[in-house]
């Protein structure tokens, strides 16, 4: 089964089963990693136990008026009263990142707290109110007698425009006549004014009666003791790390894919070549296609499950000897007829490629066909020149080169007067259980005449 490049292709669900299959062990680590990244941060930036105390400012307030107290709240003044009277005697400068005050609705200070326990928040909360009120208490107590002063003159200031205006509508209301007149109408329209100027007297002087309780506030009740920690807790920053990590191990691995330009299609790569393909042959390696566990990076890929590439399909188990010698017999028979002068390119990266070009070069020496191999850079290709009656058989594994590289590889060959024969795809397979039964012992008997 071949599996098409991601390029183009919009990334399907089976896909993504395949990344769980293949990557299980990859992202259930990954999902731990993320769980203590989460425990980690809920140590840091947890907000821990959470409850609020109110308390109510008595009186007319203006909107400014209403800030200033909320900061008054939370003033180093009053958290460091607070800070001396709880039990684990915090420091104030500490609190500061605890304590919160916003203005609620009826001319309420709303006190807000965190704390690691819930009784800690409780005993906080409630001695930031108290001091709060004490302080807010004294400050008022501060400027008492100048405060007293203004609203005794306010008010007989008040006073006498009340006593003025009704003075005058009295004197008015004496010429009033009878009779309906213009002038008489003009009177009265003067008189509803006055009297309008009167009430709103009337008004301001009681306003400023009760401007004398401003400054009393009151602790509406204690705090609640929260039953629980706020949110994010550290169960909920845990189970999200997990599955963040998770959710990025699993699109890491599809846009590695989708961005892998390597070809596997036996098309692609003919076309990127320019010349066919003449088989696809097994490779037996000791570890199928797992990459060699060496040093700690290689020893941590085999222990996640990630030194096998997850987008080819599965490794499949070798076939006895016999029918792996078919497949390298037909290979060189279809170039019995080529060049005299063979030559097997292979890059110096490709395992399995080199491993393939060993068995057909064993064969090829067996059947006195004449081939050499010659090894080439896979960043850099060049090809030796060409002779009298030559010619190139390119082995490469499935899935480990590009387009652009095969398509250097072909211009090198092209500037070396080299032709390209065909190519040969290797696959790594798993070697056959010691209990399979035993392999033909004379493949070259066997398959006499099979090429």
């Amino acid at each position: 089964m071949e599996i098409p490049p991601l390029t183009e292709d919009t990334v399907r669900l089976s896909l993504v089963g395949q990344v769980l299959r293949r990557r299980w062990r990859l992202l259930a680590a990954l999902a731990v990693l993320g769980a203590l990244v989460g425990v980690v941060a809920s140590i840091l930036f947890s907000p821990g136990y959470k409850t609020s105390a109110g308390v109510l400012l008595q009186g007319p307030r203006q909107a400014d008026e209403l800030l200033t107290q909320a900061e008054i709240a939370t003033s180093s003044v009053v958290l460091d009263r607070a800070a001396a009277q709880l039990p684990w005697h915090p420091a104030g400068a500490d609190l500061k990142k605890q304590v919160t005050a916003s203005v609620a609705q009826g001319n309420v200070v709303t006190i807000t707290v965190s704390a690691d326990t819930a009784e800690h928040a409780q005993q906080l909360a409630d001695q930031v109110a108290q001091q709060y009120v004490k302080y807010s208490v004294q400050l008022a107590s501060n400027s008492a007698d100048a405060s007293v002063q203004l609203a005794q003159e306010q008010r007989e200031s008040l006073r006498q425009q009340v006593k003025l205006t009704t003075e005058k509508i009295s004197e008015i209301a004496k010429n009033v006549g009878g009779e309906l007149t213009v002038e008489s109408v003009q009177v009265r329209t003067q008189l509803e004014g006055l009297r309008t100027s009167l009430e709103q007297a009337i008004n301001d002087l009681n306003q400023a009666d009760l401007a004398t309780g401003v400054g009393n506030t009151v602790v509406m009740g204690s705090a609640e003791r929260p039953t629980g920690p706020a949110a994010p807790t550290m169960v909920q920053l845990a189970a999200g790390g997990a599955v963040l990590f998770f959710l990025a191990g699993v699109f890491g691995h599809l846009f590695t894919a989708r961005a892998d330009r390597r070809l596997r299609g036996e098309p692609d790569i003919a076309a990127a070549l320019g010349a066919p393909i003449l088989a696809g042959v097994d490779v037996t390696t000791p570890q199928g296609d797992r990459r060699p566990a060496t040093g700690f990076t290689g020893r941590l890929r085999r222990l996640l499950g990630g030194d096998r590439p997850w987008l080819l399909p599965p490794v499949e188990t070798s076939a006895d000897e016999v029918n792996r010698d078919i497949r390298y017999r037909r290979v060189l028979a279809r170039l019995a007829t080529g060049p005299a002068d063979l030559l097997l390119l292979v890059a110096d990266d490709d395992e399995t490629g080199k491993l393939a070009a060993g068995q057909l070069a064993a064969l090829a020496d067996r059947l006195s066909v004449p081939l050499r191999i010659f090894e080439f850079s896979a960043g850099r290709p060049a090809v030796p020149d060409a002779g009298a009656s030559s010619g190139v058989l390119v082995v490469l594994g499935a899935g480990t080169r590009t387009a652009w590289q095969l398509v250097r590889l072909a211009e090198a060959c092209t500037d070396a007067g080299q032709e390209i024969l065909g190519a040969v795809l290797t696959h790594p397979v798993r070697p056959l259980a010691p209990d399979a039964g035993p392999a033909a012992k004379a493949p070259e008997k066997a398959l006499a005449g099979s090429a």
